[in-house]
């Protein structure tokens, strides 16, 4: 028998995001409320309900402010309101209210490197000579060459091209240069100059007051760069641009912003840190810095027990006490989870400046039955593990990512810079299906989605699985009420020991209370079950004696 009291307590739970399950919305694409064919907060406020009967504690916004939509929303004109095309202030004012209501948190997202091109800020930068206040707030450089014709550095854009775009200055000469890691509506802020830091104590103080609980930090690890701006010539991961040390203390001093709200009224943050070594995440986590960072290492890796093992265990290296881990299998970046695992012949990796976009967006032959059991499996073995589960809207579904989008439907200026060599993240970004049929399967009162549905979604609706019993959506519903239920009665999130071998399953035990086994091989495997009675099963199973291929079993105990 498996060994259950071989476990290792966390420390108790002190706060609500201890051991939450997150759901992510994406606002163009969840719900329309006005018949415009763009996802908005009234089409959310009206289907919270479908988040309540899903059993999530918290909802987080991918970003709703003025934006050009240069990059979908990442590229801010204004850090103080909400986009037209989602609302307004008031809108948003009656989803907080209505979330709230029903016992849900709400988190938005924080752009805090870098903003848009039409940024006040920025057009005044453009309008101001070299050296003064108003380039300060951004990083302006003299290029170099004979007339400042080349970039002052050699660095890449993440989406492709160069990190810099040359200027034209007010009296129509070439001037200065300009960075951003992103598209060139992206320009970088400038970290070093304490405007900038001033500013965003007022975008947190503003949010906070208006009733939101707490923020995704996008690029947490980005920020302050190297500030010579050396050139970087190592390949890979830019250490002169990302993770650089003087961002820690911008994170103290928003950790003490939040904490200000008393325990009455707590705030968090989670951060989306890519770091190609674990260990650097730990210093993001530090009892004063933020109280999560996302563990991108399990969402990378392939369906292999030994590797999910490995990144289990660097996630449990890497806690700190007082913080829990989150974890994730889908987000707005990457490949739906059912695509990713399905992959059966994969194809040469895409060359790209951005050295995980290989890993989150894998080409090659895609078999959707096997992907969709696979990413039944996986999550239950993500949520019995302790700490936080972020869920991506449309995954408890079972929604495969839309591969056969036309070039001149897609938005994403991943695509618009690399064309085939990387499809970009629009495939994941489709307004999801709720009904089998109308218009935009129910996503709008209108025929015409910003991006295009296939008409294979009428088959994945919420209205097609509501009452199939083995239904993905009824998969989500019963593990997360099974977790809830196990939590409310004193079944708090431990480590485990994670055991496998060449030929048995893997082992993950949540404290005394649940024990998830998954099969990984191909083919059933007996296995000596732990105590407890079955609970769940991400499959049919035919035979008590074996676990089928591809799936994850919870035996639970009272």
């Amino acid at each position: 028998m498996f060994d259950l009291a071989r476990t290792h307590a966390l420390p108790r739970n002190r706060s609500w995001w201890d051991n939450a399950v997150v759901y992510q919305i994406y606002v163009r694409s969840f719900a329309d409320g006005d018949g415009d064919g763009i996802g908005d907060l009234a089409g959310i406020t009206a289907r919270l309900d479908h988040l309540t009967d899903l059993g999530v504690d918290a909802l987080w916004l991918n970003p709703c402010y003025p934006s050009p939509q240069a990059d979908q929303g990442y590229d801010i004109a204004d850090f103080f309101d909400v986009n037209p095309e989602y609302g307004d202030l008031a809108a948003l004012d009656a989803l907080l209210a209505a979330a709230h209501a029903r016992g849900l948190r709400v988190l938005l997202d924080l752009v805090p490197n870098h903003c848009s091109s039409e940024h006040p800020w920025f057009t005044a930068a453009l309008a101001a000579p070299a050296g003064s206040a108003e380039r300060a707030r951004f990083h302006f450089r003299d290029g170099r060459g004979a007339s400042g014709e080349l970039p002052p550095n050699n660095w890449a854009a993440l989406f492709g091209g160069p990190a810099w775009t040359r200027v034209t200055e007010p009296d129509g000469s070439p001037g200065q240069w300009y960075l951003h890691l992103f598209t060139p509506q992206q320009p970088d802020f400038n970290w070093a100059d304490p405007e900038t830091v001033a500013y965003f104590d007022e975008v947190l103080r503003f949010w906070f007051d208006r009733g939101v609980d707490g923020f995704r930090i996008d690029v947490a690890h980005g920020l302050f760069k190297d500030p010579g701006l050396r050139d970087w010539t190592e390949g890979g991961y830019n250490r002169h641009a990302w993770n650089q040390d003087q961002v820690h203390a911008i994170y103290r001093r928003w950790r003490a912003i939040a904490d200000g709200y008393g325990p009455d009224h707590p705030r968090m943050f989670v951060g989306e840190i890519w770091t190609p070594v674990a260990e650097d995440m730990a210093e993001y986590l530090r009892p004063d810095e933020l109280h999560q960072a996302f563990h991108f290492d399990l969402l990378t890796r392939s369906w292999n027990a030994a590797a999910v093992q490995d990144s289990v265990r660097r996630a449990r290296r890497t806690a700190i006490s007082g913080n829990s881990t989150a974890w994730t299998l889908n987000n707005h970046d990457v490949f739906r989870a059912v695509t990713r695992y399905g992959v059966t012949r994969p194809a040469p990796p895409i060359a790209s400046s951005d050295p995980f976009a290989a890993l989150m967006r894998p080409r090659g032959e895609v078999d959707l039955e096997l992907g969709e059991r696979r990413a039944r499996a996986a999550l239950l073995l993500m949520l019995a593990l302790p700490g936080t589960a972020y869920l991506y809207q449309g995954e408890e579904l079972g929604l495969p990512e839309v591969l056969d989008i036309a070039p001149e439907d897609r938005h994403d200026p991943v695509f618009a810079r690399h064309g085939a060599e990387d499809v970009g993240r629009d495939g994941c970004r489709v307004p999801i299906p709720w009904t089998s049929d109308g218009p935009s399967f129910g996503f709008s009162s209108g025929p015409n989605p910003w991006l295009p549905q296939p008409s294979w979604f009428a088959g994945y609706s919420v209205e097609a699985q509501q009452s199939e019993a083995g239904s993905t959506l009824n998969l989500y519903r019963a593990a997360l009420a099974i977790r809830r239920d196990l939590q409310a009665n004193g079944g708090r999130a431990t480590w485990a020991d994670v055991s496998v071998d060449r030929k048995g399953p893997l082992l993950f035990v949540r404290g005394g209370s649940l024990a998830c086994v998954t099969n990984f091989s191909k083919s059933a495997v007996a296995f000596d079950p732990p105590d407890g009675v079955l609970a769940l099963s991400s499959a049919p199973r035919d035979d008590e004696a074996t676990i089928p291929p591809d799936t994850s079993l919870w035996f639970a105990r009272s």
